[in-house]
């Protein structure tokens, strides 16, 4: 890699410099929202489907070892990655690591270090008529009076007349601000319900539709939500593998093409003036090179994908630009992917690949000992035949112990002592192979031929005993991993074929529809 990974205190992995612009929960003080730059953990094991992991402030990477904390001044407080379940003496958040005293047991999160203590009480809030406490009790999932969102962690400030209850960010907040991304006029608070019907309620910055508050410009129809006001974009970005000249931020409601990745936006991109260059922020410091769960090679990033037919995304399947940039397979020429959709879509394992050796170690399922002779790891005690003549037809009975379904007159691989036979296509299943329900390799498996232990598949939840591949806890049916998730026409004709072979109950049924649909659901909820 080019840029020099560091040993920080904060982490066990070295962590790397990152101008990448994301929506994800720090690793240091576990606040969820946007992180501009910062330092990212280039460890797959630090990343997972669910959220983008291995992802920190700035401030929060850089964090010393130990510090002096005002609302401890008697001791100094030492970092600890593993402080346990603890609540944090001043925010009342559940955290796992934090600034500790080794005397008198008391902690505080990462994000109370970097500020001064809440006081105990304010006399005249911002946003309440009232004078307003901080109460030690748990959180009731009562909503915030101000921002309308459930308070589910942290002490809140609560007013005893009233009895409403506050973020402690939200309650001291001022009525109006000079924003860096609107400097031309002042922002005023409203409520959603409060803005003319036509005027605009979702944040220019990031795109989040506001359901109760944020900050607006009358005079412009500008707003942000509370988010973007406490956490604003820099102005200005400066990468130059993603640009030769520095980025600016045009802060306003306007449509373009993204540059790198082809695909279109609505609001704020980043722009070169000089070049005439507009890239949407989450497409700033993509990784170079990387493996994704759709594609068995690696892909590279490239800033020109150049003609090669009329191609669809391997990841959205959406038409790809062929006058911007893309990911590109030097192995498949016709596998093509949107710059974007990579860290998007969640099919990327979080490790950035360049510099990094590929491994060139590829374990072949079969080694060859003869002219049409093989010997399966799956059948080590014996050699198999290659039939490819397809003069030989066999009933329905006889099954490929990879996929359990009729051989009939498919090309063949068999044992002529023990019958134990394999289409010439699952013979050649790989070892190692990608699918798109983890972000790691799944192992292929034979199953021991004495026992026929029967597993269910998890992507289309039937029971199967044939070949699988393996990934911690999850077995797939290796004839799934065999078919693409878009052949709907062959999945229709799957499904008649099983309907008319339903009265003898002879041949094996595979439910493509359903596998399709949860594979679809998958999709959605960030599972692929």
């Amino acid at each position: 890699m080019e840029v020099s990974a560091l040993e920080l205190p904060i982490h066990k992995h070295p962590l790397y410099p990152s101008t990448r612009f994301l929506y994800a929960r720090c690793e240091g003080c576990r606040v969820r929202g946007h992180i501009y730059g910062g330092y990212r953990c280039n460890d797959s094991g630090c990343y997972n489907n669910a959220s983008p992991g291995g992802w920190f402030h700035k401030e929060c990477g850089e964090s010393p070892s130990e510090i002096n904390h005002p609302s401890h001044p008697e001791h100094p407080l030492t970092f600890n990655a593993k402080t346990g379940y603890k609540r944090c003496h001043l925010c009342g958040r559940l955290i796992r690591s934090g600034y500790c005293c080794a005397i008198c047991h008391f902690v505080i999160d990462m994000a109370c270090a970097q500020k001064p203590p809440p006081p105990p009480a304010i006399e005249h809030p911002m946003f309440h008529e009232h004078s307003v406490v901080r109460t030690k009790e748990a959180p009731l999932m009562d909503p915030c009076k101000i921002c309308k969102s459930l308070i589910d962690e942290g002490y809140p400030y609560e007013c005893l007349t009233c009895k409403d209850v506050f973020h402690l960010d939200c309650v001291n907040q001022s009525r109006e601000v000079n924003h860096s991304s609107h400097s031309s006029h002042i922002l005023d608070f409203f409520t959603s319900e409060s803005l003319p019907e036509n005027a605009e309620k979702t944040c220019i910055l990031c795109g989040e539709e506001s359901a109760h508050v944020l900050y607006h410009c009358s005079k412009c129809n500008f707003s942000i939500c509370i988010d973007c006001k406490r956490n604003p974009p820099p102005l200005t970005v400066q990468h130059t593998k993603t640009h030769r000249h520095t980025l600016s931020l045009l802060a306003r409601r306007v449509s373009f093409t993204c540059n790198v990745c082809g695909m279109q936006g609505d609001r704020s991109p980043y722009s070169c003036i000089q070049c005439s260059f507009l890239v949407h922020r989450d497409c700033i410091d993509l990784p170079r090179v990387i493996n994704i769960n759709r594609h068995d090679h690696r892909i590279s990033l490239t800033d020109h994908i150049g003609y090669r037919g009329n191609l669809k995304c391997g990841v959205c399947h959406q038409s790809v630009n062929q006058y911007c940039g893309g990911y590109t397979c030097s192995t498949c020429p016709d596998f093509v992917v949107h710059s974007s959709c990579p860290t998007k879509h969640r099919v990327w394992d979080g490790v950035e690949l360049q510099g990094i050796p590929e491994e060139e170690e590829v374990i072949p399922p079969f080694k060859v000992v003869g002219n049409n002779l093989i010997k399966h790891f799956s059948h080590e005690n014996h050699i198999l035949r290659l039939e490819s003549d397809g003069t030989s037809t066999r009933d329905e009975k006889t099954r490929c112990e990879a996929c359990v379904s009729p051989v009939y007159s498919d090309p063949v691989y068999s044992c002529e002592q023990c019958g134990f036979i394999l289409h010439e296509t699952c013979a050649n299943l790989p070892r190692k192979k990608r699918l798109p329900f983890r972000n790691i390799q799944f192992k292929l498996y034979a199953p021991n031929m004495d026992s026929y232990e029967a597993f269910e598949c998890y992507a289309c939840k039937t029971m199967f005993s044939g070949f699988r591949y393996k990934a911690y806890r999850i077995s797939i049916d290796s004839l799934l991993s065999q078919r693409n998730e878009d052949e709907s026409d062959a999945s229709n004709a799957d499904e008649e074929d099983a309907e008319d072979d339903d009265e003898s109950g002879a041949s094996r049924q595979v439910p493509w529809e359903r596998f399709l649909i949860r594979l679809d659901w998958l999709f959605k909820i960030g599972y692929c």
